[in-house]
């Protein structure tokens, strides 16, 4: 009996040890996601005060200066604290969109002039308002000005958003001098026009001690990026092209040349009224690559954001310092305002020009993510924060929030470079070998953008590009891969779906990055006797079932039942859909359901995904770019759906 006794007991603990490991294993592998080590924190902000952010800027004392759309400028102590104290500094401006710290003054862009603040009396509040440089405006509600932002010599830059037609109210134009262009400023009034080309400049900045800036889609612009700017550069709207043939304009390109080689499709119809350009979905058209080939002057995007990916109203973009978000030192974060996320994006120069990837990096924000600053210990990012009249995910309107690392190190891409046969992928932590060497766990596709006077452009040339062997580290932290069918000027979607890091075995937190490949860089490429060509997905031989046999039986009526979201999710995120819109709540774009009181038949839904027509939605600022690439079957169960909402 005793033996009995001890028999069960040993297999009580074996079966109780069993179960523990089971569910210690399973535990383990749940990844963990941007929010387990990224956190978002609110700034609370005085009862009444709105907080429609468009500047920040941390001062010498740890101070955060912020630059509000309502034309308020505030200065917070202790911005970090759980109580900060908010002051008013000066108020009475017009929309500022910017604002820096320089020699003891604040210095904003408002719509009509960059103006200096300074406390004289040192009672915390500006008592100078002072004119550095004023330029002209037709009143257009659209024309945007944004910045300064600071120059290696103590100048300025500032850019100009293009106001949009009257009738043409789809096409942007330049009403009055120096809209849709860069402007250099100097402190004692002196304006030189720097570049154009612009569309909408809302991301102007300076990386370490060079011109950048973030551009949204639209008319011209297929897709969202990040560009480098030099002088005399043009980035290809072609509404600032107007001014080109001033004296002190350094860009030669003339508006008449640029018409000769791109058409604008500028058509009336029977009536006599300019007609939209809408896309055509099997049509002849060129890419802004193709173009660059006739205009030398054109400046191509160092990284493309795929829209309604990585963002729909791309805005500021701003280096980690060293020692700030773990291993992330030295890369670049970019806001967005439609999406309220973060992206990073990692640059690196071949053959002497700037090209690189994009990852995500932190969604969920409670509004449009417009202007990042960093507190001056570098643990702390400030986010702030609008949209009123653009649109944007979340619960609010506006507002002040904090990113804080809690120190925990994620399992992430940390960069990819371009190769001479592919790419390496250089991980934060070290991966799982066997998942690592195997082809399946990754996979290559390319796609680029029209070049249009349509609004936006869905991908266009997509192709798949087999993947040929890989690489993996002795430490496990990098993995080259030789990729086939690189294409020059497009991006590259690299997906690690099936690498596992080494302990835990956990996935990539974000498990796609987007490299924007102009130039292969030179050197020597891997022999594929080498590196690892095994594939599990081709090891394993699929086998067919036997055709079961059944009898025939009476027909029965057909019932179309429509989809729940459910089983339509999938669907509504591989084409980006909820990056704009929401069952039941206005983001970007009206809700699914306010769009299925409108009693569109499914075959109309489906027209309009592929033209979409944005004057049937005046009261929504951000147009619905065209999508015909969602397949005939995808879409109509996409449309069945938002039908079943009625």
């Amino acid at each position: 009996m005793k033996n009995i006794y001890k028999a069960l007991l040993k297999k009580a603990t074996l079966y109780s040890l069993l179960l523990t490991a089971a569910a210690t294993t399973l535990h383990a592998q749940e990844t963990p996601k941007e929010e387990d080590f990224f956190r978002i924190m609110k700034v609370t902000s005085p009862e009444g005060t709105l907080l429609e952010v468009g500047g920040l800027t941390v001062l010498p004392n740890g101070d955060l200066g912020i630059s509000t759309r309502r034309g308020d400028v505030y200065v917070v102590e202790n911005p970090t604290s759980r109580k900060p104290y908010f002051r008013k500094f000066a108020s009475g401006l017009h929309e500022i969109l910017g604002l820096v710290w320089k020699d003891g003054a604040f210095y904003c862009a408002q719509r009509g002039e960059l103006t200096k603040l300074v406390d004289t009396n040192m009672d915390g509040k500006a008592d100078v308002y002072e004119t550095v440089y004023a330029w002209p405006l037709s009143g257009h509600y659209h024309e945007y000005s944004f910045g300064p932002k600071i120059a290696p010599d103590g100048s300025f830059f500032v850019s100009g958003n293009v106001a949009f037609g009257d009738q043409e109210w789809w096409r942007g134009e330049s009403k009055v001098p120096w809209r849709g262009w860069m402007m250099h400023i100097w402190e004692d009034g002196r304006m030189e026009p720097y570049a154009t080309g612009f569309r909408s400049p809302c991301g102007i900045s300076m990386l370490n001690g060079e011109l950048f800036y973030t551009e949204n889609q639209g008319d011209w612009v297929g897709s969202g990026g990040l560009w480098k700017i030099d002088k005399g550069d043009f980035i290809g709207h072609p509404a600032g092209l107007r001014w080109s043939q001033e004296p002190d304009s350094p860009v030669k390109l003339s508006d008449e040349e640029f018409h000769s080689l791109v058409k604008d499709r500028r058509e009336k119809g029977p009536d006599g009224h300019y007609l939209k350009p809408e896309n055509i979905v099997n049509e002849q058209f060129v890419t802004l690559a193709d173009v660059k080939k006739k205009i030398p002057s054109l400046r191509l995007p160092a990284v493309i954001l795929p829209h309604g990916i990585q963002g729909v109203s791309n805005s500021e973009a701003i280096i980690i310092p060293e020692g700030s978000f773990g291993p992330f030192g030295g890369q670049i974060l970019i806001g967005d305002q439609g999406q309220s996320k973060i992206m990073r994006v990692v640059m690196e120069k071949v053959d002497g020009e700037y090209q690189g990837v994009s990852f995500d990096f932190r969604a969920g924000f409670q509004s449009g993510v417009l202007r990042m600053a960093w507190a001056k210990d570098g643990s702390t990012l400030f986010v702030g924060e609008t949209n009123r009249g653009w649109g944007s995910a979340g619960d609010a309107n506006e507002g002040l929030q904090r990113l804080v690392w809690n120190e925990k190190m994620p399992f992430e891409m940390r960069t990819i470079k371009a190769m001479p046969d592919g790419f390496e992928i250089e991980f934060t932590l070290p991966v799982d070998k066997k998942s690592a060497e195997d082809l399946a766990s990754y996979s290559v596709q390319s796609f680029t953008y029209k070049y249009h006077s349509v609004y936006g452009s869905p991908p266009v040339n997509n192709i798949t590009c087999p993947i040929k062997g890989v690489k993996v580290s002795e430490d496990g932290l990098k993995a080259r891969i030789i990729v086939d069918s690189l294409r020059l000027d497009y991006v590259h979607n690299i997906t690690l779906e099936g690498v596992r890091a080494k302990d835990h075995s956990y996935s990539l937190v974000h498990p796609t990055g987007f490299y924007t490949l102009h130039h292969i860089p030179q050197g020597d490429k891997l022999p594929l006797s080498k590196v690892s060509t095994f594939n599990s997905a081709k090891a394993k031989p699929v086998v067919k079932p036997e055709p079961a046999t059944v009898k025939p039986s009476a027909a029965k009526p057909a019932v179309t039942k429509a989809p729940t979201f459910e089983e339509v999710k999938p669907l509504l995120a591989k084409y980006t859909c909820l990056a704009c819109h929401a069952a039941n709540k206005r983001q970007v774009g009206p809700a699914y359901s306010d769009v299925a009181k409108r009693h569109y038949t499914n075959e109309q839904i489906l027209k309009l995904l592929a033209n979409p027509k944005p004057q049937n939605w005046p009261e929504f600022a951000t147009e619905m770019p065209p999508m015909p690439q969602v397949p005939r079957n995808d879409a109509l169960k996409i449309a069945a759906w938002i039908n079943s909402l009625k």
